[in-house]
């Protein structure tokens, strides 16, 4: 490793992948290998390779920009923000706090969102703020809270997924999403084991499967409750497990016997041989995990598709034991740190309820406020998005693109202009930054110091390899200079490690307990699992083993941790459940689900299902890696997946362009076409603006747990489009 290089992390997904920084001869930096880093051990997608551009003044905001008319100019920082401390304070007078809103991102540093979520309820004293996570995983982290009384993302680290017998990917493209993460699949059958991977499209991850599952999108739950009666059917439940670790298994079994094999086949696509032969895969070895992502959790039943899978992990007892489990794979890079830490809109730091009294109590006290002032839970991201220009009248937003993002994306636009104000702190000028009155130009990964938890619960510390351009100040920074102006004096510190050590203490005793966590020992021991105490706090009812039981292979070959551990610092939890569940009762809990359908049908109108995804070479709404030539040369626009029998309907060619219509818009893109999806199916990647905006079509219908969007199943019609139109 070059001696000036910096350890840090890649600032895109929830891998989190390790990577050195070095000085380039043209004055940036450079991207290294970093090997010791274990999630990926030095291997980097396109994406994280090419990360460096985004720091070029050449890309990235450098100035503050005011609106005069309809043009964004250059201003001063004061200027800036008198102008949004101005609007906050006098919305708040005329309309009351809850006319703010605050709109945060999963892409936030930990220490970010924690004080995101201080300021709104301090500060603003308002309930409305929430963030894009809401899209990402909320549906897997309500699943999980209803089964195991707790939601981490994986309640195993990855190195334990090539040990296992079998793994049932639902609904993720890892060679394309995670690609560093495709090697953990590849090892898997290296040592034996074998792949399930369930998606509507023959995707390159599907490609490596033993079995792939082909089935109509938005019927995901149907698939978990067939393959479950059908596991039921051929006595293969585990009946000492499910009594002894488990609760609610009769009314769940009773709700699984009612989807027959053949009724799911109906319902699927799936054929009854695929559904017997997955179970037998997934049954048969010792162990075997279910992993799922945005296919089944994109959806208005995402929390019940959710508990579908779990329920088939719990009847099988394969959760809670070593090399055996269900997990989501978080998307965003700190989608899993980002909602722990209050600014999702019902809770509080450490993943305390914002309703619970004992939790507002702690936090308060954290805080040096009476709980009484912390507002209730607010409105969940869509809610808040539709409710623009109506009852929240400004919105503070850092580190998302709902122009872009968000369902039904033409009605989120008209809502955010028709706003009285819109102040957005980001590192380019998006397209929703492109509506602001205020924009901030603020510091990015290389460019600051702070901590990110990825998708294994894993906490780890991102370095400062360089210094920002001039004009360039932190997220941090910002909140303390609206606080002081809004008359908060103290509070918010801008020094991200002192924000850090407020966490920790915000969090102790919290189903996320960070309070064992120190930047010294991020630095020592390439990144920490929560939970986490401070020496000498109990782990209560969180379902972590015991670290110091010898009895846990699984365990076996941990680095031995430095003297901080010795000393009788909690070493960090890398696997979950083990002896325990995080439940009163510590069993998992049965939940009972059915099938219904997706919000949105197709009719003789709208006759083709949409589902929408990503792409290699770029990232979520595309803000910054559409700013960079490599990957826009390897992905420069949007498509229209469609296979050949549909396309041969439509009459369209390799390359033409084809309108899809929804109930709430039209967007156009070149079609592609290939036997690799279904005939009733279209798929649209979502990381372009415009015309070919995938989010115009998708539907706003909600979880009614989650309230997660159902992005990945909406009703449309295909048009031609003759030249000129």
């Amino acid at each position: 490793m070059n001696s000036t290089s910096t350890p840090t992390h890649c600032p895109y997904c929830a891998l989190q992948c390790g990577m050195n920084l070095s000085p380039s001869p043209d004055g940036g930096v450079e991207v290294l290998e970093r090997t010791d880093f274990p999630v990926n051990r030095g291997a980097l997608c396109g994406k994280g390779r090419t990360a460096p551009a985004v720091l070029s003044s050449r890309v990235r905001l450098t100035s503050p920009l005011v609106r005069e008319g309809d043009t964004l100019v250059p201003a001063t920082w004061d200027e800036a923000l008198d102008r949004i401390a101005g609007a906050l304070r006098r919305t708040r007078a005329e309309h009351g706090a809850d006319a703010l809103g605050v709109f945060g991102g999963g892409g936030l540093t930990n220490e970010k969102a924690y004080s995101l979520g201080k300021f709104a309820r301090v500060v603003l004293g308002t309930s409305q703020i929430d963030y894009n996570g809401r899209f990402c995983m909320s549906s897997a982290a309500a699943g999980g809270m209803k089964a195991f009384g707790l939601d981490r993302g994986l309640p195993f680290p990855l190195e334990d997924i090539p040990r296992t017998g079998c793994v049932i990917l639902v609904g993720s493209n890892l060679a394309e999403t995670m690609p560093p993460s495709l090697r953990y699949l590849t090892e898997l059958k290296e040592n034996g084991g074998t792949l399930i991977v369930v998606d509507p499209r023959r995707t390159k991850t599907a490609e490596q499967a033993d079995l792939h599952l082909a089935p109509r999108p938005g019927t995901d739950l149907a698939l978990a409750l067939g393959l479950l009666h059908l596991v039921v059917a051929e006595g293969r439940t585990d009946e000492e497990y499910i009594r002894e670790r488990t609760s609610g298994w009769e009314d769940t079994r009773a709700a699984a016997m009612a989807h027959w094999p053949e009724y799911v086949e109906r319902i699927t696509g799936v054929s009854v041989p695929e559904l017997r032969e997955a179970v037998r895969m997934f049954c048969e070895p010792e162990s075997a995990m279910v992993l799922t992502a945005r296919g089944p959790e994109q959806q208005a039943k995402g929390t019940d598709t959710v508990g579908a899978w779990i329920n088939l992990c719990l009847a099988t007892g394969r959760a809670g034991r070593p090399y055996s489990g269900y997990g989501c794979l978080t998307g965003q890079g700190n989608g899993q740190g980002g909602r722990e830490h209050g600014q999702k809109a019902d809770q509080l730091p450490g993943y305390r309820k914002l309703d619970d009294p004992a939790a507002r109590r702690h936090v308060a006290e954290v805080w040096g406020v009476d709980p009484d002032s912390l507002p209730g839970p607010g409105r969940s991201a869509y809610e808040l998005l539709d409710a623009l220009g109506t009852d929240i009248r400004t919105l503070l937003l850092m580190g998302s693109n709902p122009v872009v993002s968000a369902p039904r994306a033409a009605h989120v636009e008209e809502r955010i202009k028709s706003l009285g104000f819109l102040a957005v702190c980001d590192v380019v000028l998006s397209e929703t930054a492109e509506l602001a009155d205020v924009v901030l130009p603020v510091t990015q990964w290389a460019e600051e110091t702070g901590t990110t938890t990825n998708l294994e619960g894993r906490v780890l510390l991102r370095r400062q390899a360089i210094t920002p351009p001039e004009g360039v100040r932190s997220d941090l920074e910002v909140m303390h200079e609206l606080a002081a102006r809004l008359g908060v004096e103290k509070g918010f510190p801008t020094d991200p490690e002192e924000v850090f050590e407020e966490l920790r203490r915000a969090s102790a005793g919290g189903p996320a307990d960070y309070s064992g966590i120190t930047y010294r020992r991020l630095a020592e021991e390439n990144g920490v699992f929560w939970p986490c105490p401070a020496p000498g706090a109990a782990l209560d009812d969180r379902g972590a083993a015991d670290p110091e039981d010898a009895s846990l292979d699984v365990s076996a070959d941990d680095p031995v941790r430095d003297e901080e551990t010795a000393a009788g610092a909690h070493p960090g939890t890398p696997r979950l459940f083990l002896d325990r569940f995080a439940t009163p009762d510590g069993r998992a809990r049965f939940v009972p689900v059915t099938h219904r359908a997706v919000a949105e049908e197709p009719d003789d109108e709208y006759p083709v299902l949409l589902t929408t995804g990503r792409v290699v070479a770029q990232y979520q709404s595309g803000a910054q890696t559409r700013r960079v030539d490599e990957l826009n040369a390897a992905a420069p626009g949007p498509f229209v997946e469609l296979h050949p029998r549909l396309a041969a309907r439509l009459g369209a060619a390799e390359g033409d362009p084809v309108a899809v219509v929804s109930r709430r818009g039209r967007a156009v893109a070149p079609a592609r076409i290939t036997h690799a999806i279904r005939p009733d199916t279209v798929f649209m990647p979502f990381h372009w603006p415009g015309e070919g905006r995938a989010n115009t079509l998708t539907n706003p219908a909600l979880d009614p747990t989650s309230r997660m969007p159902e992005f990945k199943a909406c009703a449309v019609r295909l048009e031609a489009v003759k030249s000129g139109n």
